[in-house]
């Protein structure tokens, strides 16, 4: 259709009239459409009416505002992933695309996306408050405290009339648990309930008698649920001394106020189940865990019992003096190498002596006396090797070889003495 335009053909004279057909001219205008970047893929804003919900599963509905109306089609594929009840007079915002319904030649809104009015604003900034509190560490593992087992007083932030409340007292109606619960009366929707809420905190923490909190609401839209993705609420859960345990909405539904308690229950059921102990279960919870024990006990000592047999049943405990067969072997070779060695030193010193016994001997001054001659010594046992050692009438020893003779020196003479 565009070349037949663009080639002059579309023209009003009489002489060269182009007459087209209705689906040549919806194809036309279905081309201008599909390329116009604004109507492919834009938001719209408007008020639901005519609202059908086919068998198929696609939605057919009309959106309007004062002065006009668009009709609307969402197919089952998308109107999946819408989490509200969609209802007439009900005003929302939808993203879709502009096309021609060939069959009527009427043109429709084909809706992606569907959101009640506000709702993209809430989720943005519940998005961008998540960032900021998750970066602070209200989010951290680290900082959540735990939950008692016992507690004996519990205290519940919720609306005093509302489901939750019904919930979680009938449910703690059933535990057997010695507990009492403190109920602090609060908007769970609306301008005040962020107030409320915060300060029905802070006065359980004011209090010395309770062990826990409970904040909770039943469910809703993003719009109910918000006071607990205020940071005022969130803020107030983090600093609260004492561990909370937040059921807000049902399992589907994520709040702040959620991320930030110590513990989330999906519904506020839940909460009350988490929150109350249950007697019956204790104990027979610590029936198992003390089975248990004794299993293990009892399959530790067996293994020890096991191994001490099987180390009993060893030869070496049945014939000890083994242990020491090694060792005596050993000791009786190291004592025949000890008397071996020591013999041979014993031979080795005895022959260096005898050697050195000779040397000696040989030098020896009383080897000379035993050939005929004598020592002479004074009175002080020196010997006298020269005459001039000597004086005339001076009493000397002379040493022979079977004994010693007193002599008393009568002449001296340098050289041979006569007779």
């Amino acid at each position: 259709m565009t070349e037949l335009y663009q080639n002059n053909l579309f023209t009003n004279t009489d002489e060269e009239r182009k007459i087209f057909t209705i689906a040549e001219i919806t194809d036309y205008l279905q081309s201008l459409l599909n390329s116009d970047p604004v109507l492919t893929d834009f938001w719209v804003t408007g008020e639901i009416s005519n609202f059908y919900h086919h068998s198929s599963g696609h939605m057919y509905f009309t959106l309007k505002d004062k002065n006009s109306q668009l009709k609307t089609v969402m197919f089952k594929g998308y109107n999946s992933k819408v989490d509200f009840e969609i209802e007439d007079g009900m005003q929302v915002t939808a993203r879709g695309n502009l096309d021609i319904y060939a069959r009527r030649g009427e043109y429709q809104f084909y809706a992606r996306e569907l959101e009640k009015a506000g709702q993209g604003e809430l989720y943005r900034a519940f998005e961008k408050l998540k960032v900021k509190l998750e970066k602070a560490g209200l989010f951290a593992e680290s900082q959540k405290k735990s939950i008692p087992l016992l507690a004996k007083k519990i205290g519940i932030v919720t609306s005093p009339t509302g489901a939750a409340i019904r919930d979680i007292l009938s449910v703690m109606q059933r535990r057997s648990g010695k507990f009492s619960v403190l109920i602090v009366p609060a908007h769970v929707q609306g301008k005040l309930a962020k107030a409320e809420i915060t300060a029905g905190i802070n006065y359980l923490n004011s209090r010395s008698d309770i062990d826990l909190i409970i904040v909770s609401r039943g469910g809703g839209s993003i719009e109910d649920l918000w006071p607990f993705n205020e940071e005022e609420v969130a803020r107030a859960i983090f600093n609260s001394a004492l561990p909370v345990i937040s059921g807000v909405g049902h399992e589907t539904d994520f709040t702040i106020a959620d991320f930030v308690a110590d513990l989330r229950a999906p519904t506020p059921s839940a909460a009350a189940e988490l929150a109350t102990a249950n007697r019956e279960e204790i104990l027979n919870r610590l029936e198992n865990l003390s089975q248990r024990l004794i299993n293990t006990s009892q399959n530790q000592l067996q293994e020890v019992k096991n191994k001490l047999k099987n180390i009993a049943e060893r030869r070496i405990f049945a014939f000890p003096a083994e242990i020491f067969r090694d060792y005596q072997q050993q000791l009786d070779s190291l004592e025949t190498k000890l008397l071996h060695q020591t013999e041979k030193s014993y031979t080795d010193w005895e022959n260096k002596y005898q050697l050195l016994y000779h040397k000696l001997n040989n030098l020896s001054p009383l080897k000379t006396l035993d050939r005929g001659y004598s020592i002479l010594q004074d009175k002080t046992n020196n010997s006298i090797t020269s005459v001039e050692n000597l004086s005339v009438g001076q009493q000397i020893t002379a040493r022979l070889k079977d004994g010693r003779a007193k002599l008393k020196v009568q002449a001296k003479k340098v050289g041979d003495l006569d007779d």
